[in-house]
């Protein structure tokens, strides 16, 4: 039982590649575009070519693609669950016209809505891909800063950039954190006999619960730490803070963005103008 090793989500792995080197503000706001782009391509060819885009920026950042894949293994089950609960029970939301492929009492399957959830699947899983990219070839450090830098824009109107930046990167870095938590508390609970592997669902769902409670007290103990640390170190947000690390775009950030830009151009109007059948 290993989950933090598939669990990589909020790690950080340190490379000397191009993607490494832009700054945390470009890599930030092109994954926003490359997210909106997710949502707006609508076929599975489309879907394919962006997963062979994320796969060539997995090959450029020098980080193998298993590694950067691994962090979907632990969600797979949930996301296969999701996708027959929605399949099985939402066809009466489809007009009659629909082409049924199977009917019994109120299970009603129909062709639009398996094309429909497949798609949201494909698009969840290469959601939660683009998001592990992120984090594996930026520093916390650097989400910070340019989260902060970012959300500076909106600090005249009263928008508090340091303390959301830093919210939003302890909770991404409290993810690998909290499953190494789980992972200690679960193998101390099987070497006092408890059979957590054991039984079908509805077992090891009911043996797991003990789990949480541990979990849930020691998460709160690592947050009072945490805060604790802070105050030792004088935080007081970000008014009148200096950095010593000054963010800067380059070159190479500008050829990045004329790659996706291009790209997405490419991609919409294959989606939009061509309009594939699949």
């Amino acid at each position: 039982m290993e989950l933090s090793r598939d669990i990589t989500l909020g790690q950080y792995v340190p490379r000397n590649s191009p993607i490494h080197r832009l700054d945390p503000r470009t890599k930030i706001i092109l994954w926003a575009v490359l997210v909106t782009l997710l949502f707006l391509v609508r076929s599975f060819t489309g879907y394919l070519t962006f997963a062979l885009f994320m796969g060539l920026l997995v090959h450029v950042s020098q980080i193998p693609v298993g590694y950067t894949l691994r962090g979907l293994r632990p969600a797979l089950p949930f996301i296969a669950a999701l996708f027959v609960i929605q399949i099985l029970f939402s066809g009466s939301l489809y007009p009659e016209s629909a082409h049924v492929l199977f009917h019994w009492r109120f299970i009603r399957v129909t062709a639009e809505a398996l094309y429909t959830y497949s798609l949201t699947m494909v698009r969840v899983v290469l959601l939660f891909w683009s998001v592990t990219i992120l984090t594996l070839t930026t520093s916390l450090v650097g989400l910070t800063d340019g989260m902060e830098s970012l959300l500076g824009i909106g600090r005249r109107i009263g928008v508090p950039a340091n303390e959301l930046a830093m919210v939003m990167v302890i909770a991404l870095r409290f993810v690998p954190t909290l499953v190494d938590e789980l992972e200690r508390i679960m193998k101390a609970q099987m070497a006092r006999g408890a059979e957590i592997e054991t039984g079908n669902f509805v077992q090891r769902t009911r043996q797991r619960i003990p789990i949480l409670i541990p979990l849930l007290l020691n998460t709160f103990a690592r947050a009072e730490d945490l805060i604790l640390a802070m105050e030792a170190r004088c935080y007081r947000g970000g008014k009148g803070r200096t950095k010593r690390r000054q963010l800067r775009v380059t070159g190479l950030d500008y050829r990045a963005i004329a790659v996706v830009v291009a790209f997405c151009g490419l991609m919409l109007t294959y989606t939009w103008v061509l309009r594939p059948p699949w």
